[in-house]
Parts: C-alpha cells; sequence; structure tokens
C-alpha cells in the first residue's frame, strides 16, 4: 500500500485536506498552493503538499486576492459536496467591512 492509502485517522495531507474542503479545485492545484508558499498552518509556512494536519489547526490560505483563516472541525474520508466542505473548518476571517483601519469610527 501507498502511504497515501495508510492515513491515520486523526490526520490528513494538507493538499488533500484543501482540495475536499473546497480551497482549490484539484489536488493538483492545492499542491500548487503549498508550493508558491500561499498556505500556513498555525503560523507556519507549509514546504510540501505532504503536511499532516488534524482536527483544531489552524489553516491560513492566500488565493483569489483574499485570505482565509480558518480552523479544521473536520477530516472527511473523501471528497463531498460544497455544504458537507463547509461543516470541515470554522472561518475565522475577519467580515470584509471589518477589515478596515483601526480607529475608523464614523
Amino acid at each position: 500500500m501507498t502511504p497515501d492509502a495508510e492515513e491515520p485517522a486523526d490526520r490528513l495531507r494538507i493538499d488533500l485536506w484543501l482540495w475536499w474542503a473546497r480551497f482549490a479545485r484539484s489536488r493538483s492545484l492545492a499542491q500548487e498552493l503549498v508550493g508558491k508558499g500561499r498556505v500556513r498552518v498555525n503560523r507556519d509556512k507549509v514546504k510540501t503538499p505532504g503536511r499532516r494536519v488534524g482536527v483544531g489547526d489552524v489553516v491560513t490560505v492566500a488565493a483569489h486576492r483574499q485570505v482565509r483563516v480558518v480552523r479544521i472541525l473536520a477530516l472527511p474520508d473523501r471528497r463531498g459536496s460544497a455544504t458537507v466542505a463547509r461543516g470541515l473548518y470554522e472561518d475565522l476571517s475577519p467580515p470584509p467591512d471589518e477589515a478596515g483601519a483601526p480607529g475608523d469610527d464614523a
């Protein structure tokens, strides 16, 4: 068996998680995000797509002209619908209207 087939139930490769959570349209695009340095786990830049993640890890993804910060809530066993994917994480990113300059009280 290959290492991918023997994934521990409590850890998953970051490229698979990004794809299954629908942050990337394909696994190869998820690997490309990692390769370009656009993914962090718990504030550490991810250097390889084989980096393992688990429930509770905080993932930062910089793509499509926005930065998303999410906490992993679940590790799936396959790619599901967009609704299922949304249940895999808690979005910690501030809403766009709160991203303004501090002290902007009108």
